[in-house]
């Protein structure tokens, strides 16, 4: 009895280990009930709940006395749908009895700590690539792609430095509009730069929350009305943040 007692928290423990992952970076909530649910059933737990919200996850099972339920706190956010991709992965290889439980384990954990990413600097320059980008999408001239370039690789850098420094993300995004705005206007003011508006357009959208409003609107329509209208907020906050750095460096022209 208490062999499967323990055997039971071990599974549920993979499953929220699995959960964890994709709900820090980037899975939609619905996405997460699903995979864990599903991985839970292939390993034994045909009865389980789980609720997922943004900042934690409860996951459940049924069939034993006391009903055994785990609770894990989520603190940071952020976007690396190769993760996300991983954990499905395996997700489906447990569903198929392609794997082992230790190994699946031994595979959340590596995903979990792995630190496979792109360095700060490549980022910043894909930021300051795409800047350029959107601006000739808005139908900007090519005159002002330097410095949309230059407007969005700043601003996306600050956003990043500053949020290492101070761990608000509101703080981080009003600052990094900011900047842009001001060298956009810089720009502009030294002759450099023609369309003030089209090289923020471009410039901003590297720091738009692109990612979190579709999770937002898909949650919603997937019926989860917390994790979607928490997104929805959260989205929503940044836009402001956005919009506020922006407004007070057109303030003062």
């Amino acid at each position: 009895m208490e062999e499967n007692v323990e055997q039971t928290y071990e599974i549920l423990d993979l499953c929220l280990l699995a959960g964890k992952i994709m709900l820090q970076n980037g899975a939609e909530t619905y996405r997460v009930e699903d995979t864990m649910m599903r991985m839970a059933k292939a390993l034994g737990i045909p009865e389980t709940h789980s609720y997922v919200t943004p900042t934690g996850i409860f996951f459940s099972a049924e069939g034993a006395e006391p009903t055994k339920t785990r609770l894990i706190r989520i603190a940071d956010r952020t976007t690396d749908l190769r993760k996300v991709t991983l954990v499905n992965n395996i997700s489906r290889q447990i569903a198929a009895g392609e794997i082992t439980f230790k190994y699946a384990h031994q595979s959340l954990k590596e995903i979990e700590v792995d630190a496979h990413s792109f360095s700060l600097f490549v980022r910043t320059v894909a930021a300051a690539v795409a800047s350029g980008c959107f601006l000739i999408m808005f139908k900007g001239g090519w005159s002002d792609f330097v410095p949309a370039m230059v407007s969005g690789g700043v601003g996306y850098f600050s956003s990043v430095y500053l949020h290492k420094l101070v761990p608000i993300k509101f703080f981080s995004e009003f600052t990094a509009s900011f900047l842009l705005g001001l060298i956009a206007f810089i720009f502009v003011k030294i002759g450099i730069g023609s369309e003030l508006d089209k090289i923020i357009i471009g410039s901003v959208m590297p720091l738009v929350p692109g990612l979190l409003l579709t999770n937002a609107v898909r949650d919603l329509m997937a019926g989860h009305l917390v994790s979607g209208l928490s997104k929805g907020a959260e989205a929503m906050l940044t836009a402001f943040a956005i919009g506020s750095g922006i407004a007070i460096v057109l303030s003062f022209l």
